[in-house]
């Protein structure tokens, strides 16, 4: 089992900055990549930015040159900075550990979620 702790979130400004945190514990010598995914209030939960154990990074075209996904393996910990925040950014973020265990298939854990809102 995977634990995962998110922190970070809060009220910004459009065109501010905010650093989320992503705290591992548990088998986390089985995690393959980590990542953030949000949701809006009514919308499904979406792909933010994803990092793998050799840290490749994908990034969802909505936020590529705004925000930085980083890792640091001695921390255990995953790290969103999100710069020039748009008011549709404004969702709960997830954070998300994945164990590949096929091509086809793999075990996702998550975080309780931490609220980002970018007021206009």
């Amino acid at each position: 089992q995977v634990q995962l702790v998110e922190s970070g979130g809060g009220l910004v400004q459009a065109g501010g900055s905010l650093r989320l945190s992503c705290a591992a514990s548990g088998s986390i010598f089985s995690i393959d990549a980590m990542g953030w995914y949000r949701q809006a209030p009514g919308k499904q939960r979406e792909l933010v930015a994803t990092i793998t154990d050799g840290r490749s990074t994908n990034y969802a075209d909505s936020v590529k040159g705004r925000f930085t996904i980083s890792r640091d393996n001695a921390k255990n910990t995953v790290y969103l900075q999100m710069s020039g925040l748009k008011p549709e950014d404004t969702g709960v973020y997830y954070c998300n550990a994945a164990k590949i265990i096929t091509s086809l298939t793999h075990i996702d854990y998550w975080g309780q979620g931490t609220q980002v809102t970018v007021s206009s």
